[in-house]
């Protein structure tokens, strides 16, 4: 029961930022009729509400999926989904608009779920498959640490060179929160080495108690920026209670974006939508499942069916409460790591999710750089993974090598799974061994084939 504790407490702290970044990913951006989500005017003044709406969708959906599934994995407003939502969405319709079709794409999983498809998809993939998906996701969330921390990032003209990202700061490291999360990582790895039990939640408590000391002696403010453009700080700790407000919930146009944009155009949109979270979360409890030796000789976890059915209440309850859609974290590895096995710790996660819409400033004193150690060690972990994947037969290997090094080089966990899909099946073909592709991975890779012309398609029908 410890190590359940600790392993949901640890994740929660590993996904915090997601209650800070969310607001700032979607309250900044305004739709086709310059409103922000909200109903604010774009000054920030909308900002509480969509983290607090974020907080309680995370916190009830976590403790469902601990207890109907018994799986120690945490689901919160999907990154990457979002900026979706609100970059390629939002813009063209309402905010209302766009939730509506989350709310829609949700439904539609959901209903694949309840009648078997998205199950059969997931017996479906190879098993050698699935262990390059999980060492694929292992170097995608390892680098997610590296970008959160700052350690590395992208060069100021990326687009004008052949090389696009950097260590740090012109070459350099820069910054205070960069080195409270080498600090952080050096003791981490000196931590888990001598097999100290906690070491995790060990590391976080210290880096970030480090990082509130020296914002407190040194004020030292903003020291640099991430890719994604929010400024990386030194935390402070204003304060320990805040009330919420829940603005957000229930904002929401079912099809008014069929009459904004049209129907072709919303199909569109719902079709990228469903994918991407479709198979992040088939990567993502593979994955965990993998991590925890949880999952079965074909790699499949235990209840994999009722993960999968809360993953779509997810969607559909993200939507709702205007908050993008919800879906499965691969940040839950880090509680894994720290001895998570069942449905315990993702309840613990849950409640320190709903406990956080009132503790707001204490949840914005954890700062990045002293939760991401954790992603970079649990990358190692499961990068371990890959001496199960046959690297002499080019059949299995080809695509298993294109899903795990495109996760992280495209920052997408559906990318890396749809290349090896299609790569799988072009090779089959190639080798005249048609009869050993399964028929639905033959529908899959036709999918995926789609999704990657999405743009061309898009614009050669509108």
């Amino acid at each position: 029961m410890g190590r359940e504790v600790r392993g949901g407490v640890v994740t929660f702290l590993t996904m915090a930022y997601i209650i800070v970044l969310n607001p700032l990913i979607l309250g900044f951006v305004p739709d086709s009729e310059g409103n922000f989500l909200g109903g604010g005017p774009g000054d920030g003044s909308n900002l509480p509400a969509i983290a607090a709406a974020t907080a309680l969708v995370a916190g009830v959906l976590t403790i469902l999926m601990g207890a109907a599934a018994n799986f120690p994995l945490a689901l919160a407003t999907g990154l990457g989904l979002n900026a979706f939502v609100a970059f390629a969405i939002a813009t063209q319709s309402t905010w209302q608009d766009a939730m509506g079709l989350v709310v829609l794409e949700g439904i539609v999983i959901l209903v694949l779920v309840l009648t078997g498809f998205r199950k059969a998809v997931f017996h479906a993939v190879p098993t050698q498959l699935k262990v390059a998906i999980s060492v694929g996701i292992g170097l995608f969330i390892a680098l997610i640490g590296f970008v959160d921390a700052g350690f590395v990032r992208r060069m100021p003209d990326a687009a004008n060179t052949v090389v696009p990202v950097q260590l740090g700061d012109a070459g350099q490291l820069s910054g205070w929160p960069v080195l409270v999360f080498v600090g952080g990582l050096l003791l981490l790895v000196a931590l888990w080495v001598r097999r100290v039990r906690g070491a995790i939640l060990i590391t976080i408590v210290v880096a970030t108690i480090v990082a509130v000391i020296l914002e407190a002696l040194l004020d030292l403010g903003p020291a640099i920026e991430n890719p994604g453009g929010w400024a990386l700080t030194v935390p402070k700790l204003d304060g320990f209670v805040d009330v919420p407000s829940f603005g957000t919930l229930g904002d929401v146009s079912l099809f008014g974006a069929f009459s904004s944009i049209g129907v072709l155009a919303a199909l569109l949109l719902v079709f990228s939508l469903l994918l991407a979270d479709f198979f992040d979360t088939m990567g993502t409890m593979t994955a965990i499942g993998a991590e925890a030796g949880l999952n079965d000789p074909e790699g499949t976890p235990p209840h994999a069916q009722r993960i999968l059915l809360v993953d779509d209440v997810a969607a559909i309850a993200g939507g709702a409460a205007g908050v993008s859609s919800n879906t499965s974290y691969i940040e839950s590895a880090s509680g894994v790591g720290e001895g998570a096995r069942t449905g315990l710790a993702s309840i613990v996660t849950g409640l320190l999710f709903l406990a956080s819409m009132f503790l707001t400033p204490v949840v914005r004193a954890i700062p990045s750089e002293a939760a991401v150690p954790a992603l970079v060690l649990v990358g190692f972990l499961m990068m371990q993974q890959v001496t199960a994947i046959s690297w002499a037969d080019l059949e299995i290997a080809i695509p298993a090598f294109l899903t795990i090094v495109l996760m992280p080089f495209t920052y997408s966990i559906t990318v890396g799974i749809g290349a090896g899909f299609v790569a799988y099946v072009l090779i089959k073909v190639v080798l005249g061994k048609v009869r050993e592709v399964h028929p639905l991975m033959w529908l899959i890779a036709g999918l995926f084939a789609i999704y990657f012309a999405i743009g061309p398609i898009t614009d050669l029908l509108t």
